[in-house]
């Protein structure tokens, strides 16, 4: 790390984000192609992190291309007039969106759609909000209302009213606080929860509970959307149309921030009513705009979604089989498609595993709310090289865990 780099992140950004820096002799990353990213001091890691942005790798020819023109030509609108960039990538996204879901808001970041999510569910008058234990849907404070979680929680109540959470995977419990006034918020996989994923059929079940009691159900995608399951949505693995679906990360083609709520039209009908009750300057801004819609064309015209099923598939194998060598440290690998966690049985190897991966050139996340939990979301473009680079570090960084942390019986 740079001294005068973590100088400024300690001054200016920080004191605990460059004393993490600093304990851990964080790299410098400076730019990134693909599934690599270029560090200050010449390496080159495995980007198997970036809490699932670069699905389409970074800085993909096509999405590129698009975003240098749009800048090019129109970076920000003037938001009084008609921006056909918008027009195109609602266009693009509601075309692969579960059938329905027709109306489309964009927003910056995941939380911000959820943020829009609540409203659209009050202005249908749906006050009380339900979401899951373990649920992560970011920290602005409509969003963190429904992140359950006091460890983010606790310094900013009060939160908003009228907010319930219940077990994930718990229909009975979530059959209890249900009615006509309700809107439930649920992941398909909690990713920041451990990579959780429910028993076939839990959404649909979800789903169902919702329409015969007339609540309305949001499918919080902004993790595992867009390919990221090793199916378009996570909804589809239930073969569920939500009355709101959520999408980000990996929707910003790894280039611009970007998100979106999408909606049935009469759910949205209030927003189309008076399209100034919930707006944002950059709201749909044309070069963000841009890369929405490459990143879905990309994603769909080279097959992203069928090779990270593959890609998963055989990474899932690959680690399980890598993780025998420190099987007395971790309680369970899992996965789909290409989110897949490792639970560690205690944090310390967890966050010891993580530091092996980045000492092997591999980055990865940590689960924010499951913390024994890593998690892997490499890109969908990675190449055979890159794959085949992944696992022999994998091999390499449990062979390290294990010399510090040997079984019982075996000498270290």
């Amino acid at each position: 790390m740079s001294p005068d780099v973590l100088e400024l992140y300690r001054r200016h950004l920080g004191e605990g984000q460059g004393r993490v820096a600093a304990m851990l002799n964080t790299p410098l990353e400076v730019g990134a192609t693909g599934s690599v990213v270029h560090t200050a001091d010449g390496r080159e890691l495995l980007n198997c992190g970036g809490y699932g942005v670069f699905f389409v790798g970074a800085g993909h020819p096509r999405v590129l291309a698009a975003v240098r023109d749009q800048l090019d030509r129109q970076a920000l609108s003037t938001r009084v007039l008609l921006n056909e960039p918008a027009a195109r990538a609602a266009a693009a996204l509601t075309s692969v969106a579960p059938a329905g879901l027709t109306k489309v808001h964009f927003s910056n970041s995941g939380a911000e759609a959820v943020e829009t999510a609540i409203k659209i569910a009050r202005a249908n008058g749906r006050h009380r909000l339900v979401s899951m234990h373990s649920g992560y849907h970011g920290k602005t404070t409509g969003a963190l209302s429904l992140t359950a979680r006091a460890l983010y929680q606790d310094p900013f109540r009060p939160l908003l009213p009228e907010v319930g959470h219940v077990r994930f995977g718990d229909l009975a419990g979530l059959a209890e606080v249900v009615d006509g006034e309700t809107c439930v918020v649920v992941e398909p996989v909690q990713s920041e929860g451990g990579v959780i994923i429910p028993e076939p059929g839990y959404l649909g079940a979800v789903a169902a509970l919702c329409r015969d009691r007339g609540a309305l159900l949001v499918l919080d995608e902004v993790m595992t959307g867009l390919g990221r399951l090793g199916t378009w949505w996570g909804a589809d693995r239930d073969g569920v149309r939500p009355d709101l679906l959520l999408v980000g990360k990996a929707l910003s083609g790894g280039l611009v921030p970007v998100a979106a709520t999408l909606a049935t039209a009469d759910v949205f009908a209030p927003f189309d009513q008076d399209p100034y009750l919930h707006t944002s300057t950059f709201s749909a801004n044309p070069l963000a705009m841009a890369a929405v819609r490459a990143t879905v064309e990309v994603i769909r015209d080279e097959g992203l979604v069928d090779r990270a099923a593959g890609l998963g598939g055989r990474l899932l194998t690959a680690l399980t089989s890598a993780v025998r060598a420190i099987g007395h440290l971790v309680a369970e690998v899992r996965g789909a498609g290409l989110l897949i966690g490792v639970e560690f049985r205690n944090g310390q190897h967890a966050a010891e595993f993580l530091m092996d991966l980045l000492d092997n050139d591999v980055v990865v996340n940590h689960s924010m709310n499951a913390h024994p939990v890593l998690r892997l979301t490499p890109p969908a473009t990675m190449t055979a090289a890159d794959e085949a680079r992944l696992i022999a570090s994998i091999d390499r960084a449990c062979a390290a865990l294990a010399a510090r942390f040997p079984a019982p019986g075996v000498a270290g």
